[in-house]
């Protein structure tokens, strides 16, 4: 398998396919880079290179103990962007991957990134505190990790419904694609899972994204249930200079799987554009 190994010598696992300018994909909790899938394939087809790793701890790359925080990840997809010289390449992040493209250019600058996609990202903070009071209480997250200590299969297959949307009515969503969100995720390192969550709705996010200076699309369902869009994707606009703004109505989380003809189109108009 093609990985790459970073300072603190975690192998860090990458899918590489077709020719062209390159599109990174930074994945969500607790998914790996086969939650691109359709994307890659798609945007491979239409002579783009699509890059998508695995995050450390997740999916096929190492599962140290330590590094299951923002900065590292950042610093991982640094390296990375660095072992293949990738240049003018175009980000894409969804959910915790979004707040990963953040922090990498809040860390590492804009000289590789020609534009920016966010999809249900977690920028600029989950956390409800006093600066920002529209977030979601700190329970919420202690009660997501009760569940992946109690029993995280369960939790996984559960959180799946929300995730996809399959809770509301008239939903088409496949028991398959809830399998594979649960496959994914009990791949994952039962360490890395934990920390992660603090690390997706602790971290805050404001003065990276008001460091992109590329041309930033994003992208948030207003259904979204797990990320929900007044405190993240309104706030992500109003902090990134000139960034676009799509709602899709009804959309859940998942979008990129549920919605993928929709998102795969939007993306493409994009990159192109």
């Amino acid at each position: 398998m093609p990985t790459i190994t970073t300072a603190d010598g975690t192998e860090i696992y990458y899918k590489d396919w077709g020719t062209g300018q390159p599109v990174v994909f930074s994945h969500g909790w607790p998914l790996d880079a086969d939650a691109f899938e359709d994307q890659m394939v798609f945007l491979g087809s239409h002579g783009y290179r699509a890059i998508a790793h695995d995050r450390r701890g997740h999916g096929r790359s190492g599962q140290p103990w330590d590094g299951n925080n923002m900065d590292t990840y950042a610093d991982d997809l640094a390296a990375l962007t660095e072992a293949l010289d990738l240049k003018n390449a175009v980000h894409v992040g969804h959910s915790t991957g979004g707040g990963e493209v953040a922090r990498y250019i809040g860390r590492h600058g804009t000289k590789r990134v020609a534009k920016v996609v966010l999809i249900g990202a977690v920028t600029p903070l989950m956390l409800k505190t006093e600066a920002n009071p529209g977030g979601l209480p700190i329970k919420v997250f202690d009660d997501i990790r009760a569940g992946v200590l109690a029993d995280r299969s369960q939790f996984f297959k559960d959180l799946s419904e929300a995730f996809y949307g399959a809770n509301r009515p008239g939903s088409k969503v496949s028991q398959g694609l809830r399998d594979s969100f649960w496959l994914q995720g009990m791949t994952a390192g039962h360490n890395a899972v934990l920390d992660c969550i603090e690390a997706f709705s602790e971290t805050d996010f404001t003065e990276d994204l008001k460091k992109i200076n590329v041309p930033t699309l994003i992208l948030h369902g207003d259904d979204d249930q797990i990320v929900p869009i007044n405190d993240s994707a309104l706030l992500s606009a109003a902090l990134v200079k000139g960034a676009t703004l799509k709602v899709y109505p009804g959309a859940p989380h998942g979008m990129c799987s549920t919605l993928k003809d929709k998102v795969n189109a939007d993306l493409l108009a994009f990159i192109k554009g």
